[in-house]
Order: C-alpha cells, then sequence, then structure tokens
C-alpha cells in the first residue's frame, strides 16, 4: 500500500467502506426481517418463525439461503437486458443513500454539504427500476404494478420532501452532520416545536409508502395484481427487490432519527454521554423501525383511490403548511432559530 498512488489508496479505501456498508445492511435487513416477523406474530397472537434454532433466529439465514439456491427463472418474451437489471437498479439506488449518512461526529463514508439533497436524488432511482421491472417482464400484471409504484412513490416523495424541508430551513443547512450540530447547539425541542413534530409524522407517513410497507402496500396487491411488478421473479433477483425494500426502511428510519431525533445526540442525562454515538444513531432508527412493523401489523391495506387522495388532498396540504409556519417561525424569531 506504500507504493501505491494516493488517489489509488483513496479508491480502495471507498471500496472498503462501500463493502463494510453493505455487508452491514445485508446483515441487519436480515435480523429486521426475523425480527418483523417475530414481533407481528405476538401482535397478531399467532406463532412466527420458532423452529430453526433458538427462538427461529436461523430462519434468517435460512431463507436468503434458499433465495441463493433457486432457480432464476427468465420469461421467455421477457426483455433479456433490462429484465435482469431493474432489481440491481432499485437495490443501487437503496445502498448509495448510506454513503452520507452519519453514525456520529464524522463518522460517515462521505459528508457533504448537499448530503439530503443527494438523498433524495438517489432515493428517485428505484422508481426507474420498478416502471422497468414491470415493463421488461412482458406481463401485463407486472405493468400495471410498475406503474402503480411510479405513481406511489411520486406522489408520496413530494410531501415526504417537504416535511425533511423543514429541518433544513430550521438549521440552515442541507448536511446531515450540520443538521445534528445545529440540534446540539440550541436542542431538538427549540429548534423544531412546534412544526417538527407534525414533519416528523409526515416524514414517517410519506417513509411508510415509499418502502412499499402496509398499508400503503399496493404496489403489490396480491388480490389484484397477484405480487405486482415483481412477479416474473424468482431466486435472487427477487430476493434483491426484498433487500431494497427493506434497506430502504432502515435508510427511512436513519435518516429521521438523525433529522428529527438528534441524530447520534445523547439525552441530556449524566452518564449517557458515556454511551457511543453510533449507537444512539442505531437505537433511534431501531425505534423509528419498530414503528413500522406496529403499523404494518395492525393496520389494513388501502384502497388504490384512497392511497392517492390521501397523499394529494390529506398529505400535501398539510405539509405545505406545516413549511409555511417554519417558515413564518423563522422570519418572527431570528435571534432564536436563525443562524
Amino acid at each position: 500500500m506504500l507504493f501505491l498512488p494516493v488517489w489509488l489508496v483513496d479508491i480502495l479505501l471507498y471500496v472498503i467502506a462501500i463493502g463494510m456498508v453493505a455487508s452491514f445492511v445485508a446483515g441487519v435487513v436480515t435480523m429486521y426481517i426475523w425480527i418483523m416477523r417475530r414481533v407481528m406474530a405476538r401482535m397478531q397472537d399467532r406463532y412466527g418463525p420458532n423452529r430453526y434454532g433458538p427462538f427461529g433466529v436461523l430462519q434468517a439465514v435460512a431463507d436468503p439461503m434458499k433465495l441463493l439456491f433457486k432457480e432464476d427463472i427468465i420469461p421467455a418474451k421477457a426483455d433479456q437486458i433490462l429484465h435482469p437489471l431493474a432489481p440491481v437498479i432499485v437495490l443501487a439506488g437503496s445502498l448509495m443513500v448510506w454513503a452520507v449518512i452519519p453514525w456520529g461526529p464524522g463518522i460517515a463514508i462521505t459528508d457533504l454539504p448537499v448530503a439530503l439533497l443527494y438523498i433524495i436524488a438517489w432515493g428517485g432511482l428505484p422508481t426507474l427500476g420498478f416502471l422497468l421491472a414491470g415493463w421488461a417482464s412482458y406481463n401485463k400484471y407486472a405493468l400495471i404494478g410498475g406503474m402503480r409504484a411510479a405513481a406511489q412513490f411520486v406522489s408520496y416523495e413530494i410531501p415526504g420532501v417537504l416535511a425533511v424541508l423543514t429541518p433544513v430551513l430550521l438549521a440552515g443547512t442541507m448536511s446531515l452532520q450540520g443538521i445534528v450540530q445545529r440540534q446540539a447547539e440550541i436542542g431538538w425541542f427549540i429548534l423544531y416545536f412546534p412544526v417538527g413534530p407534525l414533519a416528523f409524522v409526515l416524514f414517517v407517513i410519506s417513509g411508510l409508502a415509499e418502502a412499499n410497507q402496509t398499508p400503503f402496500d399496493l404496489v403489490e396487491a396480491e388480490s389484484e395484481l397477484t405480487a405486482g411488478y415483481h412477479v416474473e421473479y424468482s431466486g435472487i433477483r427477487w430476493g434483491l427487490f426484498q433487500l431494497a425494500e427493506y434497506a430502504n426502511v432502515f435508510a427511512l428510519s436513519t435518516v429521521g432519527a438523525t433529522l428529527f431525533l438528534g441524530g447520534w445526540l445523547a439525552p441530556p442525562l449524566p452518564g449517557l454521554d458515556l454511551i457511543p454515538p453510533y449507537v444512539w444513531t442505531f437505537g433511534k432508527a431501531a425505534a423509528i423501525m419498530f414503528v413500522f412493523v406496529w403499523v404494518r401489523s395492525t393496520l389494513p391495506r388501502f384502497r388504490y383511490d384512497q392511497l392517492m387522495q390521501f397523499a394529494w388532498k390529506g398529505l400535501l396540504p398539510v405539509a405545505l403548511l406545516n413549511l409555511g409556519l417554519a417558515a413564518v417561525g423563522m422570519a418572527l424569531l431570528p435571534g432564536v432559530l436563525a443562524r
């Protein structure tokens, strides 16, 4: 390594960091699926995985192994290039977000001054993958599922973006590190009240729709579209769609914890600051992920017309009003909120 040029060393370090993050995300997703199944079973008064290993923990290993060895089938009339490429595009969009998520002061692959804009840009890439998956499968149900996915994600991305603009406006930066540091300076309650809690609720609801979680999982809608956009996928390619979906849940939870819950900041109680910062980030993200599981376990699925009306007639006006109140607060209380 000492004889390599500096630029090559930088590339190798980035590759190693990306590999570590991808492995970490895959491991967390695997355990999240097991925990989700156990928690949902408890909430719905039924059995979850309980056969393989203690409390069924080895089920989390058996499922991905089964997908690895299943036959990968591509329909004869499907597009032989775009059909295999679609799950890669979806997964790439979900994993690229992790390049800027901070786990502590300076603990991130990179700290971009426009990190939130980067997340929003890459977060829109999976929509293209869903459309390609539906169109390239040469299946009418898959095509309708892909079109539904695009309509749903675009609709709920707008109130979600408006929600995250609230902490950006109040903190005066789009850097995730900068937003957490701003919360450390004046406290998240002072920074965000009263518009912050509403923005957080809007973010969580939009995140449920963006991650295709119940009650917003109309993209699949088994009773209408069999499995939706991925009906013609099997084996590891189907597994890549699932990995991207749950990696998106983890990413949204971590971004929400960073923007609204102080990220790696510990509560102002004696001794809590001794806990490593990345533990606080992960713990707050896990709390938001639990909310995702809770909602998934209790609420029924929307009808598609209800889904779209809720986004455009419900969330969007509230998000615009909340952002307007944040702007008014910045104008009226510049000494408290402005830099």
